[in-house]
């Protein structure tokens, strides 16, 4: 099962950057049968925050995803729609006594070396504590953290 990070899916929602490898990769997973995406509350909550920040981006010219509010809640119902289908995404609920379990485990094995972010530890976490063993992002840190914990990467 593939976990991927609201990184991969803000790429695969929104026009810009890696739009492209996001495509692609999304293709890859539904040519080897790999099952739908599994969505955390997490996941779910970033994701919109993620799409009202490319909004803020486009108003003030920063490089990356450019799109309208408009836009922006297109693409949020398209991504809830594509949820309550659970064709592409499905409602994942890690236990949250074993996510936090986890995310112990990874803090003191590698945050002091590593310097992990709070969000990479809970995705990567996320993903272990679901039974995945790949994890798609197109933030080299929290790939970094999934690597170092045995998961396939992209």
């Amino acid at each position: 099962m593939i976990y991927a990070d609201t990184n991969f899916f803000t790429t695969l929602y929104c026009p810009g950057p890696r739009a492209s490898e996001a495509e692609r990769l999304n293709e890859l997973a539904a040519q080897q049968n790999c099952g739908p995406f599994p969505m955390t509350f997490l996941g779910r909550l970033e994701f919109m925050n993620a799409l009202q920040q490319a909004v803020f981006a486009t108003r003030h010219g920063v490089p990356g995803f450019h799109i309208t509010p408009e836009h922006a809640l297109v693409l949020e119902a398209e991504f809830h729609e594509q949820l309550a289908e659970g064709r592409q995404l499905f409602h994942a609920a890690p236990s949250e006594h074993e996510l936090e379990k986890q995310f112990h485990i990874l803090v003191h094995r590698h945050t002091a070396k590593e310097g992990f972010r709070t969000y990479d530890i809970l995705h990567v976490s996320s993903a272990l504590v679901l039974g995945c063993d790949t994890f798609w992002s197109f933030d080299a840190k929290a790939k970094k953290l999934a690597k170092l914990e045995g998961l396939a990467v992209n």
